[in-house]
């Protein structure tokens, strides 16, 4: 669905010109979903690729089981984590910010992408993916350094945070300790400054140019922490 929504998106998506004049509004307000794959999620899907071997056994995601399915093997069971009882496909009903509502050492790998960004309470929500995790379980995480707000979701739960490899990494070594969290981030002021227009992949001549990475403008960072 992705390819062929990519496909239909890029027959009504404008050109674009690196040459117009200044502007204050963005060419996308939706992150470039519009225009086909948003820069960000090129950049979960290449850090997830690079760890789709700890992609295995019992694999939560929050909502859906979508990246468990591209990315992971010999999966034992799909668990899918949701707040409330309104998804009929959860598994597990609980508040990462709650831990007393999540089971315990239940999961093998836990893929939480681009949510940390909308809870408040950030050290709480680790101390919630740390709980049900099993002993050598691994969290793979992605949160957003450069980015737009999101305005849906400030205008229902809240768009609250965004991180350095510096600040996400303290906060994740406060809880599975020192030695137990990689760090990667993606990003150069050219993909920033294409994201915050709200251009997609599709957008740019080639995706090298997307690849070079600069420590200075981290759009997406990624955290591979392990339960020890």
């Amino acid at each position: 669905m992705g390819k062929f929504r990519r496909i239909v998106s890029s027959l009504f998506r404008k050109p674009v010109s690196f040459n117009d004049k200044l502007r204050t509004e963005p060419i996308s307000h939706k992150f470039g979903f519009d225009r086909g794959c948003p820069i960000d999620r090129y950049y979960i899907n290449s850090f997830l690729k690079q760890n789709q071997d700890v992609i295995t056994g019992s694999v939560l995601e929050i909502a859906e089981s979508t990246y468990s399915k591209q990315f992971g093997h010999n999966i034992s069971s799909y668990e899918i984590l949701h707040y409330d009882d309104s998804n009929k496909n959860a598994t597990i009903v609980g508040d990462l910010t709650k831990p007393e509502t999540l089971p315990k050492e239940r999961i093998d790998c836990f893929i939480c992408t681009q949510t940390l960004n909308f809870i408040f309470d950030v050290p709480k929500a680790i101390e919630g993916s740390y709980k049900v995790l099993k002993q050598g379980g691994v969290l793979l995480c992605t949160v957003s350094g450069i980015s737009q707000i999101s305005r849906y979701d400030m205008d229902r739960w809240g768009d609250y945070w965004r991180f350095t490899d510096l600040s996400i990494r303290k906060l994740m070594e406060s809880v599975f300790g020192e030695g137990h969290v990689e760090i990667v981030t993606f990003g150069n002021a050219l993909a920033a400054t294409a994201f915050l227009q709200g251009l997609a992949v599709d957008d740019l001549p080639d995706t090298f140019l997307l690849d070079k990475k600069d420590q200075d403008y981290q759009i997406t960072i990624g955290i591979k922490a392990t339960k020890c």
